[in-house]
């Protein structure tokens, strides 16, 4: 068989029939099976210079979507199961602009913030809660509620007001029925004050203290 460098094909004189059709820019696709012509439409273009592929209409996709960058109006439905996933690292930051409703199924609203007056409400709320079992412990950033089991004489690290935040609110409470006489001992640290002292001391019959934090020190309430 003769091996050649180069070819060239000429199909003018081809008797398949095939041309091209549609506005510039437009992707082409087949207007009949087999060897039919193509054609293209306004609805799906390229813009070269731009880089830019416009669809006018609707797409369905049955694999995955891929892309560096997302901008979505008017979003009727985002996965068919109902479920929404954004964010793939802890630095990860959403922004939403305007009021947000959470709702059930039945529309029973169970979390309601509103933009207008700054104002957020919950059917109900739940803060993290945290057993100490043991004679130390330190309070650990978003503990909320410390209950605390162990029998004997405990004492609690309560970590810097700073690290909280402003607005914070801790909650201590006993949950021993009979303490023998032993106590709980909150302990501030360096640096750090609840209620302008370094220490504050719970005793009696199954007592409870909620701190607050202004970012520079605790305070009782």
């Amino acid at each position: 068989m003769a091996q050649f460098g180069w070819a060239y094909v000429n199909c003018s004189g081809s008797s398949s029939g095939t041309s091209a059709a549609g506005p510039s820019g437009s992707l082409q696709f087949m207007t009949a099976s087999g060897q039919g012509s193509t054609t293209g439409s306004a609805n799906l273009t390229f813009h070269e210079g731009s880089g830019l592929m416009t669809l006018t209409g609707s797409l369905r996709v049955s694999g995955s979507i891929t892309a560096s960058h997302y901008h979505i109006e008017n979003v009727t439905q985002i996965d068919v199961s109902g479920s929404t996933f954004f964010g793939n690292t802890n630095d990860d930051r959403h922004v939403r602009t305007g009021s947000l409703e959470v709702v059930q199924a039945d529309g029973t609203p169970l979390l309601h913030v509103t933009n207008s007056n700054g104002m957020v409400n919950v059917r109900g709320f739940a803060g993290r809660y945290t057993i100490v079992s043991s004679a130390t412990a330190t309070a650990s950033v978003p503990s909320y509620i410390i209950g605390v089991r162990h029998t004997d004489n405990v004492e609690i690290l309560i970590p810097s007001a700073s690290t909280y935040g402003s607005g914070a609110i801790l909650v201590v409470k006993d949950e021993v029925t009979d303490r023998g006489g032993t106590n709980i001992r909150l302990t501030a640290s360096v640096g750090y004050l609840i209620d302008n002292t370094v220490e504050y001391i719970l005793t009696g019959s199954m007592p409870a203290i909620s701190l607050y934090s202004n970012g520079a020190n605790w305070f009782v309430f």
